[in-house]
């Protein structure tokens, strides 16, 4: 039967990159540390982890069991998070990762008021552009914008969203942008994570569903959507951003929506979360809770 401590010091090695760093971070010492990663190995009768005068190196089963050691590290801990509830309410650690824009604008508010129903629960934020590893970086919700690409992980919608191609009044004065000819002959700033070639299925005010391509590769690109909202309001070109994102510099005159009888292709909001036997309450009420808070607009 294996240890769940024994495991835990092992993921705890793995992630510090020396016996030395983990046991730091355990507060135990070197010694102990090595005995039980030691008995592991025997235990399982593989080795893990290949010794070398700098860093410690997975072996491929190594790396296979240590994917496996997050996951049921993780279940045991969900287990737990779960039974303290029915005395103390939700509590344990809550990690979630967004983009920052979105972030910024919509979960973490939502977080806030969520936090403060329930005291007891530690969360933890991290807002980046990079599409994270759910099980690697040890997230428990990660909210993702767009067409949701194959995963293993369980999905939830949030809410949809519509996506405007926009550019600054100047920029439109030395370049007016009138149908779609134009735009697809616009000087475009788009994401580096978009597919290229820049195509979508459009809606004309016709209801006539047409492919939209730009005819040439971008002019600029950036890798979150405040780096392309950053370049349409100096002018750069035309930016394709969602609605929400836009929408306060549309109203103060800075960038104007193109096309407005056109409409481009609704985006979804996902919260992804990890696919386990057993899904922790704390998921659960916040997706719930964030899911809410989109819709009221609270």
């Amino acid at each position: 039967m294996l240890n769940l401590q024994r495991l835990a010091i092992f993921v705890a090695v793995v992630d510090a990159g020396s016996f030395t760093a983990a046991a730091v971070t355990l507060g135990q010492t070197k010694a102990v540390v090595s005995f039980n990663v030691k008995q592991l190995e025997s235990e399982l009768g593989v080795s893990l982890l290949v010794r070398s005068t700098r860093r410690l190196a997975l072996t491929d089963a190594g790396e296979r069991f240590y994917q496996r050691c997050l996951r049921l590290l993780q279940d045991a801990e969900n287990v737990l998070d779960d039974v303290r509830r029915d005395h103390h309410g939700l509590s344990g650690v809550l990690r979630i990762t967004t983009t920052p824009e979105y972030g910024a604008q919509v979960v973490v508010p939502a977080l806030a008021a969520f936090s403060q129903l329930h005291p007891r629960l530690r969360i933890q934020h991290v807002s980046s552009s990079y599409h994270a590893d759910l099980i690697s970086e040890r997230f428990d919700v990660a909210i993702r914008l767009g067409q949701l690409a194959d995963s293993s992980h369980r999905a939830a919608l949030i809410d949809s969203f519509a996506i405007l191609p926009v550019a600054a009044p100047d920029y439109l004065a030395r370049h007016p942008v009138g149908s779609l000819t134009q735009l697809a002959q616009a000087q475009w700033i788009a994401h580096s994570r978009l597919s290229s070639p820049l195509s979508w299925q459009v809606i004309t005010p016709q209801r006539q569903a047409v492919l939209f391509k730009v005819e040439d590769a971008a002019t600029l690109m950036g890798d979150s959507a405040a780096a392309l909202l950053a370049f349409a309001l100096h002018g750069a070109g035309v930016a394709l951003l969602p609605e929400w994102l836009v929408r306060p510099a549309i109203a103060e005159g800075k960038l104007c929506a193109l096309l407005a009888d056109h409409q481009f292709p609704a985006q979804s909001i996902y919260a992804l979360y990890p696919n386990t036997r057993h899904v922790p309450e704390k998921v659960r009420a916040f997706i719930d809770f964030l899911r809410e808070q989109v819709a009221t607009g609270g």
